[in-house]
């Protein structure tokens, strides 16, 4: 009886300590999943600023050929 006592003793703080260990791990992932957000939303950002550089090209070109009509 003594002996067995012991042991459940043994199991609960073994389990404790897993279930201490599971809660720091779902932080790590939790604070990983919001990074990952907000690398997403950087990039979303920097493929916005590359279809504006790319607007501005086109509107530098209609520019130069309306100068081009204009001489002739």
């Amino acid at each position: 009886m003594f002996v067995h006592a012991l042991q459940q003793q043994q199991q609960q703080q073994q389990q404790q300590q897993q279930q201490k260990k599971q809660h720091i791990y779902q932080k790590q992932q939790k604070q990983q999943q919001q990074q990952q957000q907000q690398q997403t939303e950087q990039q979303q950002q920097q493929r916005q600023q590359q279809t504006q550089k790319q607007q501005q090209h086109q509107q530098q070109q209609q520019q130069q050929q309306q100068q081009q009509q204009q001489q002739q």
